[in-house]
């Protein structure tokens, strides 16, 4: 079984592993994530690109990879208010990269629409070939629902390309908390824009950690369910499952492999490079088989084959990229 991954980040060009979280996530996920430590430290950049992109082509389940980068947050009249040092990787960053590995990599771009040229740059990066876009609206403080975005939407539908948009909780990342919400689809599927719900809308509240961890759905954010049924109303609506193997999220996986009236909307996803692992997690695999998932080696495939025990490789999640993307 072969699919695409909907959903990997490039990470900015300046990157360096200076946050508490990321110098945690080395320690505890690098070798397993595919990287190089030292190399990481020394070659920030040059080390992930390799990684990556050198893991998608690898990969035995993997025939390429949506990345994107994440725009600067800027202010109404476009004016740069803050640019993440490790996500924020630029469009240019992308296009070099796919340039150079068009074979395993389908770019998004990734545009802020508080930028007074925001349309222009719909216009240069998809005739450079970018399918589709990503929003992190929750970091831009944009709400999506403002009419003044219309435009953008309508841009996007246009084009016919999809947009990607960030639900539930944000760790990695300063996320303004009403940015979250599941609102954030309202406007652009109402223009018509095909939109791929990110995470499943899985949210969870930090002093709650018991319930963050429980599978009784009872636990579980009511916005994951409002989800399930807009997927049902909506036809240019889409999940994907990206992230879904860390632990306050792995938890809804038995729940969401019974939920056969939506598989036909559900996109196969990692969040690579967002660390997982097979043993330590949320879900109810037996010890023996995290043990024996923990010990494959590339990242992708690693996420790919527990994905696999609750989806089997005839489940249309691994082909409904076919009804969203020329590939």
């Amino acid at each position: 079984m072969q699919t695409v991954d909907i959903h990997s980040h490039l990470l900015s060009s300046s990157v360096r592993f200076d946050r508490f979280y990321d110098r945690i996530a080395i320690r505890l996920f690098g070798k397993k994530m595919g990287f190089d430590s030292s190399r990481l430290l020394d070659s920030p950049y040059e080390a992930y690109v390799e990684a990556l992109v050198g893991g998608v082509r690898s990969s035995k389940h993997l025939k390429k990879s949506v990345i994107f980068g994440v725009d600067a947050r800027v202010d109404e009249s476009g004016v740069e208010l803050h640019r993440d040092l490790t996500v924020c990787a630029t469009n240019e960053d992308l296009l070099r990269v796919y340039e150079s590995n068009p074979d395993v990599v389908i770019p998004f771009f990734s545009i802020n629409p508080n930028r007074a040229d925001a349309l222009d740059l719909i216009d240069k990066y998809s005739s450079l070939g970018f399918k589709g876009a990503k929003f992190l609206q929750n970091y831009w403080n944009v709400d999506t629902k403002d009419l003044k975005y219309r435009d953008y939407f309508e841009k996007l539908k246009d084009k016919n390309l999809p947009l990607i948009v960030h639900i539930g909780s944000e760790s990695s990342i300063y996320s303004h908390k009403r940015c979250e919400c599941i609102s954030m689809l309202d406007h652009p599927l109402e223009v018509g824009v095909t939109v791929i719900a990110a995470h499943m809308a899985l949210s969870y509240k930090p002093l709650q950690i018991l319930k963050a961890l429980s599978k009784n759905p009872k636990h579980f954010n009511e916005e994951y369910f409002t989800l399930l049924k807009m997927l049902e109303q909506h036809d240019n609506l889409y999940a994907d499952i990206s992230a879904l193997l860390t632990p306050v999220r792995a938890k809804v996986l038995p729940h969401l492999s019974r939920q056969h009236q939506i598989h036909d909307k559900l996109l196969f996803g990692t969040d690579y490079p967002v660390p997982f692992s097979p043993l330590f997690n949320s879900y109810d695999l037996p010890l023996k088989r995290r043990f024996e998932l923990a010990k494959i080696v590339n990242p992708f495939d690693r996420y790919t084959q527990t994905i696999l025990e609750y989806f089997p490789s005839t489940n249309p999640i691994y082909s409904n990229y076919k009804k969203i993307l020329d590939q």
